[in-house]
């Protein structure tokens, strides 16, 4: 199993709307850089939701659901989607700012590449992350 880490502005897809909707495919993505992660997705695996804007902020956990496939309104076979649903909302949310100035984070994609859209999370930051959450 790998984690992920998927941002998304709140205003277009906030983990709310994930909550509400139950489930959904996690597409919009058109770097290279985060499309090459999206292909390596698989069933199963978990993804922390960050939103960007205002709160720049891990908020919760979703599980993967599917593999990538092919985005079916883009009419591209590059763009690819994978399906997810809810697991849980953190405790609270962890900032951006918090991860920052953590140094286990150092070299952490979303400190070191920050318009990434779609990023693996080493475990041990992703628990690292959890207890940040707690």
């Amino acid at each position: 199993m790998a984690y992920w880490l998927l941002k998304s502005e709140p205003n277009d897809y906030s983990y709310d709307d994930l909550e509400r909707d139950g489930e959904t495919y996690w597409d919009g993505v058109k770097n290279n850089a985060a499309l090459k992660r999206m292909r390596e997705v698989a069933e199963g695996d978990s993804a922390f939701v960050y939103h960007t804007g205002n709160e720049r902020a891990v908020v919760g956990v979703a599980r993967i659901t599917s593999g990538p496939y092919p985005d079916p309104e883009a009419g591209d076979p590059k763009l690819v989607v994978f399906d997810l649903e809810p697991d849980r909302r953190l405790d609270r949310p962890v900032t951006l700012k918090e991860i920052k100035a953590d140094s286990a984070f150092e070299g952490f994609d979303l400190v070191r590449v920050p318009r990434l859209s779609v990023m693996e999370v080493p475990p041990k930051l992703w628990k690292r992350i959890l207890k940040l959450a707690s």
